[in-house]
């Protein structure tokens, strides 16, 4: 078989490379093509130091830093790609990458992490975020979006079949597209995470920090809770504006590598997480570290994480998307459920995201796909 991987865009690694790193191990004789690859040197490893061909956007000015400044032109760059020669395209998707063109003889599979999501459901969101809810700029903001819902609209008939990364991301696929997908679950490296029961009097969040990750909200609560410790790890566009709200009790630690990362995750009493996400990388991370989450009941979280209903809890759910249901919810914890969630549990939960079970439904499901689709042909 001669494969194809598609991605939307190398910059960093984060989860939807991890996806795509799989991927790469499952076929590492795939030719691989994204919009941009702006990968520094010493993290192209996940990608096996492979060659990547890129679109035009690679080359326009100040691509970069601005990258998704041209988003208007990526519909059109990802139709640039010319994959007439292979057997098998697998698209890695949470923007335009599942739109690549592709002809009757080749079999499309599209790993869909998101239906673009800032052009969907969360497009008055993105806008009010983005400064763009009102005036001119707003009004080209919203005709830019109308036309790529469009084009993304259209090009769902191209991909012969969908997979989500969720039942909640299924649930978005069969929404935009009326297609039906298969749920496999994203790779997480619990290895890595290592399991620790001891846990110190702090609580941790770590996150990008973007509007919709909604760390402003994490601080602001325990901000006025005093007498708990709060720990940031992450950085952002919002870092200014998170640290301008901590109180004397919180400690903002920026940026830090990984093993940093998974060393406050082992020590921290619970890991808050406040975002309403697809699927959800970290909290998982955190449980594998045998630590509980505290999480907003929404999403892709609801998957990942068992609540108090379960026999085993790994975590509690909040509500609302506010501060006083963050409080409430911490507090609750402390007083009735701190003690009746088993760290082993939280570690036991998180072992069913490995990347050996990613790669073994993910290489099994397009193996039998491709076996039907040359029976058709």
């Amino acid at each position: 078989m001669k494969i194809a991987i598609v991605h939307d865009w190398l910059v960093t690694y984060a989860g939807a490379e991890r996806v795509l790193e799989q991927m790469i191990k499952i076929y590492p004789e795939a030719d691989l093509y994204s919009l941009i690859n702006f990968l520094p040197s010493n993290q192209r490893g996940f990608i096996m130091n492979k060659h990547v061909t890129t679109s035009f956007v690679q080359k326009l000015p100040f691509a970069k830093k601005h990258y998704r400044q041209y988003l208007p032109l990526m519909p059109l760059a990802v139709e640039q790609f010319d994959l007439s020669d292979y057997e098998i395209v697998l698209s890695s998707s949470h923007a335009v990458a599942k739109g690549v063109i592709t002809g009757p003889e080749q079999l499309h599979i599209s790993y869909v992490h998101s239906p673009i999501r800032y052009a969907w459901d969360l497009q008055h969101q993105y806008l009010k975020e983005s400064g763009l809810d009102k005036g001119l700029k707003g009004w080209v903001a919203r005709w830019i979006l109308h036309k790529i819902r469009q084009w993304d609209s259209r090009t769902s008939n191209g991909v012969d079949h969908f997979l989500a990364n969720s039942r909640f991301i299924a649930k978005r696929i069969m929404k935009v597209y009326r297609r039906e997908s298969t749920v496999i679950y994203p790779p997480v490296d619990a290895e890595f995470f290592i399991f620790n029961e001891k846990k110190e009097d702090f609580y941790l969040t770590a996150s990008r920090m973007v509007p919709y990750k909604k760390i402003d909200l994490i601080v602001e609560a325990f901000s006025q809770m005093p007498d708990k410790k709060l720990v940031v790890i992450g950085d952002g566009p919002d870092f200014n504006k998170i640290k301008s709200l901590s109180g004397k009790n919180i400690e903002i630690l920026g940026f830090q590598p990984s093993d940093v990362l998974r060393e406050y995750m082992q020590r921290a009493r619970a890991f808050i997480f406040a975002a309403e996400e697809d699927f959800g990388i970290t909290p998982i991370e955190a449980q594998a570290c045998g630590t509980p989450v505290i999480a907003y009941g929404k999403g892709g979280i609801l998957e990942t994480i068992k609540g108090l209903e379960d026999e085993f809890p790994t975590g509690l759910f909040f509500d609302q998307q506010n501060v006083d249901s963050i409080k409430k919810t911490i507090q609750l914890f402390e007083k009735e459920y701190e003690s009746k969630i088993d760290p082993r549990k939280c570690r036991e939960n998180s072992m069913r995201f490995s990347p050996e079970r990613f790669r073994r439904e993910l290489s099994n499901f397009i193996y039998e796909k491709y076996e039907m689709f040359k029976r058709g042909r």
